[in-house]
This record gives structure tokens, C-alpha cells and sequence, in this order.
């Protein structure tokens, strides 16, 4: 696949001109054509030349939790992240974003000395802002409705806050909003169905594959040249389990249906043993068993040419041999496929996947790259490929910007129901003497500004755990804001956090990382911790 942001040098206009993009001066020499509006033939994704196409995605999340903004804009401007996506060879950002966030009035959390056409905006027309530098950068965006309030991932498409006309009349509102902007190229209607959730099962509440119906002839209503995106379920007919949205074997006897031919594209995620062990990570035969596992419940789609097939999320921080050797293995099996992919994420603030840079936002996670070179292709134009201590050369670096990570994503089975993804460490056997429950925690500092803060907290367990709290003094402290794998509160100037969902049974020797965002005048920069554990 052609890198779509190869720097093309129109000799008209390289010499000086500029591009005004939703108030940010883009070079024009940055800006690439972006393969337009795409529609799919059997298995294959097709350009409106009838050109196959690959979807090589990362997802930039941010827009879905309570910053209701991209992450990491404290720390680099948005054309800084877009540059650099870019220039690793991904064609198209995957979107993330809240009903809750289409509705608000602001965001937060954006660094107004790197990213001061963005302060004013609200999250609607932010994301505005981000597809147009998006486009200027050659890259395409899928919209990924990821949940519905900012809070938490929930199971089915709708909640009782928010309803599944709610869900529906938003879609038809992007789609109204986007139906000349050809740089938008498919709607993710719901991330990750779980539990409940079911394929073609005939119970209307639950039944996905039949909300997905709905939904998806309710958009090409409005835009009839959109990609629908189609995610799968936990729970399979056959009573298999797989990961959240990650289950496509009903698909076989049930496709979804809709109004306009060509346009359903199925997304599972996958993800390795470091985010939940899965039977099949421990099986003797392991990783050669995970390519017939895929073909069973989704690859068939591709391999019997009756779908494409966009792998939606998988990630990995690559920190243990299994991981790496599941990496390995999807990696081959995309590029033998040819199937299109989203990776999970760019943001480092992933919990237990990180991203594609590091803390800072600007160094390169070059081990990853390197994994997945065999599915990128970036441009020889590109700027050089750096070192795991070097930074890309690209938008000039402001020095005074604070390099924060906030708030990440929930993981795959079993998910936690707050915002972010778990950091977990693989669980040592227990012990042959039970020890008593303990914690030990330590404060990692992430972030500051003049109205708040980032920071995480690494707890290790001692003993077996199955509830823990850390509290600590933070005069200037008003309020916090968000928090992950905890829940927090703030009494004085004494903010007293819980353990909450993924981070709360912990295993003698396990380490999780959870972390706040905070209203303050000031940010505690080493605050003893009290800890507590039973």
C-alpha cells in the first residue's frame, strides 16, 4: 500500500504556500490526497476506481472520556500527533468519542500555549478541527462511537441514559454533518457489545446484529457512501467466548443486511495474554493455535471472500515473550490476509497496551514500529525513523508544554467498567504460606498546568488483595476530575482514593498502575502516601 501521506512536492505551490485549517497553518507540502469515499467488493475494500484498499489505522482516543478531547494535547499540538502518525505509515485515525462529549459545551485538559485555536472549541467542533488536519495530513477517520456517557464502556449499544434513538439520531447528525467531507470514511456504530449482547438471537434488547441493522440503514439514510462498521459480541451462538466485540462466527448464517450494498465492513479485537489470559494463550501448540482461532471467529470472512474484515483494536505493550509471539503472529496473518487494521493506540496512556510513544508524546515506541513494519510502509521521505531515545523531527517542539499521560480506555475480557485500560503484570503462584494482604504504592507525576494535574499510582500487592486504598495531601486540590482503576475523593485537602473494577483482587506480587486527573491550583509533586489493603 502506498504511504498516503508521501510528501509530494506540487511545484506550483511548494515554494510558499500555506493551507488555513480550521485556524492552524498546515504547509501545503504536508498535505496529502486522501483515498475519498470507499465502498467493498466480497472481501475486499475498493476505492471508487475499484482499486483495493487497506485501512491501516491507529486509534487516537481521548474524545470518549471526560477531557472529551484528544489526549496528549497538554503536551504536543494536535498537527504535531497527526504529523507523526503519519509519518509511521498509518493512513487513517480511528475516533473515539462519546455521546455524552458530542453533547457538551467545552472540553479540557488542552495546553493553550501549544493548541490555542483549540480552547474555545466545543468537542463537536473540535472534532471538525481534527478531521480537517487529519485530511491536510492525508489521513482518514473512522468515527468510533465508543461509549455512551464518558464514564464507562457500557454492554449494549444503549443505557437508561442513553437511548437507542439517542445513539441513532447522533449517527445521523455525524453523518448529516460529514456527508461532504470525504476525508470521513465509515461509522463504528457501538465499540465492543459484551455480555449480554447477542448475534441474531431475536431478543430486540439485546440483539446486535439487529440495533446494527438499524442503526447502519439509519446513517446510509443520510449518507449512503459511508463504511458501516460492524463489531462482533463476547458470547457466540455456540457458546464460545471470545474478547468484548470480538465473536463474528454468527456472521456465517446472519450477515448484517442493509439498505446500500457494499458497504458493511465486520471489526473484531484481539488482543494477548497480558490483557486477560484467554484458554487458549496456555494451550501446548501456543501461538501456533491462534491463526485457526481467528479463521474460526472472524478470518473466515476474509479467507471465504464474504466480507472485509478491519481488525478494530489490538495492542500490547510487548513486554513478555507470549506477547511478542502473538504479535508476531497477527502481524503475519494481517499481511497474509490483507486485511485492514486499527491499531490500539497512539496514545501511550493505554494501561496495559500503552501506544505508539512514549510518555512525552513524541518518542517513538521504535519496538512496536518495528513489529509492525510488515504492515506499514512508510514513505522514504519520511523523517528519519528514531532511536528509542530520539524524537522525530517534525512540528518544532515547544519546550515549556508539561508531558502528561491521562486517562486510558477499558481493556478487552474482562473489561473494566471505568475509562481506562489495566496495567497489570502477569500473576507469580501463589505462595505455599498465605501472606497477610499488603500495598505498597508510589506516585508517578504525569502532568501539570495551571488548573490541574495528571498523575498515576503504581500499587504492588504484598499479599492477596481484594481491596485497597491510598490517600494523600493535595493543598490547591478542588476537585478530581477523572480517575482510573480507583475511585476518588477529595475531603479538605486530603484526596482518599479506592480501588475500583480491574485494579481491586490483586495477586501477591501483582502491580497495577491507576491513575487521577485533578482541578488544582498546584500539583503535589512527591505526597506520602497512606496506604491500606484487605
Amino acid at each position: 500500500m502506498r504511504w498516503r501521506r508521501a510528501r509530494a512536492r506540487l511545484a506550483a505551490v511548494a515554494a510558499a504556500a500555506t493551507m488555513m485549517i480550521a485556524g492552524a497553518v498546515v504547509p501545503a507540502a504536508t498535505a496529502a490526497s486522501v483515498p475519498g469515499w470507499l465502498s467493498t467488493k466480497g472481501s475486499t475494500i475498493v476505492t471508487a476506481s475499484g482499486s483495493p484498499y487497506v485501512i491501516k489505522a491507529t486509534a487516537w482516543f481521548g474524545m470518549e472520556t471526560s477531557n472529551c478531547a484528544p489526549h496528549g494535547l497538554w503536551s504536543i499540538s494536535l498537527d504535531e500527533g497527526l504529523d507523526a502518525i503519519a509519518a509511521m505509515g498509518f493512513n487513517t485515525i480511528r475516533l473515539p468519542f462519546s455521546n455524552e462529549c458530542l453533547a457538551a459545551k467545552s472540553s479540557n485538559s488542552i495546553n493553550a500555549a501549544v493548541n490555542p485555536g483549540l480552547i474555545s472549541l466545543s468537542p463537536l467542533k473540535l472534532m471538525d478541527t481534527v478531521i480537517a488536519r487529519a485530511k491536510a495530513h492525508g489521513l482518514s477517520v473512522i468515527l468510533d462511537r465508543h461509549r455512551p456517557d464518558s464514564g464507562a464502556q457500557s454492554e449494549l449499544w444503549y443505557t437508561s441514559q442513553y437511548s437507542e434513538k439517542r445513539w441513532i439520531d447522533d449517527w445521523k447528525m455525524l453523518a448529516a454533518r460529514y456527508k461532504n467531507e470525504p476525508a470521513v470514511i465509515g461509522a463504528d456504530l457501538h465499540n465492543e457489545p459484551h455480555g449480554p449482547a447477542c448475534w441474531n438471537c431475536g431478543d430486540a434488547s439485546r440483539d446486535w446484529r439487529a440495533a446494527a441493522t438499524r442503526a447502519g440503514n439509519a446513517v446510509l439514510s443520510v449518507n449512503p457512501k459511508l463504511l458501516i462498521i460492524v463489531e462482533g459480541v463476547e458470547n457466540q451462538g455456540d457458546g464460545t467466548a471470545t474478547w468484548w466485540g470480538g465473536g463474528l462466527k454468527d456472521v456465517r448464517s446472519a450477515p448484517v443486511t442493509l439498505s446500500v450494498k457494499n458497504r458493511v465492513v465486520y471489526s473484531p479485537h484481539d488482543y494477548p495474554a497480558t490483557v486477560h489470559q484467554q484458554p487458549w494463550f496456555s494451550a501446548p501448540n501456543y501461538p501456533d493455535n491462534l491463526e485457526g482461532i481467528w479463521d474460526a471467529n472472524w478470518g473466515y470472512l476474509v479467507r471465504q471472500n464474504i466480507a472485509p474484515v478491519l481488525l478494530g483494536e489490538f495492542g500490547t505493550k510487548l513486554e513478555t515473550e507470549s506477547d511478542r509471539a502473538w504479535l508476531k503472529t497477527l502481524v503475519a496473518y494481517l499481511a497474509k490476509t490483507k486485511m485492514s487494521y486499527a491499531y490500539w493506540s497512539f496514545n501511550p496512556n493505554s494501561g496495559d497496551t500503552g501506544g505508539l510513544v512514549t510518555d512525552d508524546w513524541r518518542t517513538w515506541q521504535t519496538a512496536k514500529l518495528a513489529a509492525l513494519r510488515p504492515i506499514l510502509t512508510p514513505s522514504p521521505a519520511s523523517t528519519p525513523k528514531p532511536t528509542s531515545t530520539s524524537k522525530p523531527t517534525v512540528t518544532p517542539k515547544p519546550t515549556s508544554t508539561p508531558k502528561p499521560t491521562a486517562t486510558p480506555k477499558p481493556t478487552a475480557t474482562p473489561k473494566p467498567t471505568t475509562t481506562p485500560k489495566p496495567t497489570s503484570s502477569p500473576r507469580p503462584p501463589a505462595s505455599a504460606s498465605p501472606r497477610p494482604a499488603g500495598i505498597t504504592a508510589s506516585w508517578i507525576p504525569q502532568s501539570a498546568w495551571g488548573e490541574g494535574y495528571v498523575a498515576e499510582i503504581e500499587v504492588t500487592a504484598t499479599g492477596p488483595v481484594s481491596r485497597w486504598q491510598v490517600s494523600f495531601e493535595a493543598p490547591g486540590t478542588t476537585s478530581v476530575s477523572n480517575a482510573w482503576g480507583m475511585s476518588c475523593r477529595l475531603s479538605g485537602t486530603t484526596v482518599t482514593c479506592q480501588s475500583a473494577d480491574w485494579a481491586s483482587t490483586l495477586a501477591p506480587g501483582q502491580t497495577v498502575r491507576v491513575g487521577l486527573q485533578a482541578v488544582a491550583t498546584k500539583a503535589p509533586s512527591s505526597p506520602k502516601l497512606s496506604v491500606a489493603a484487605s
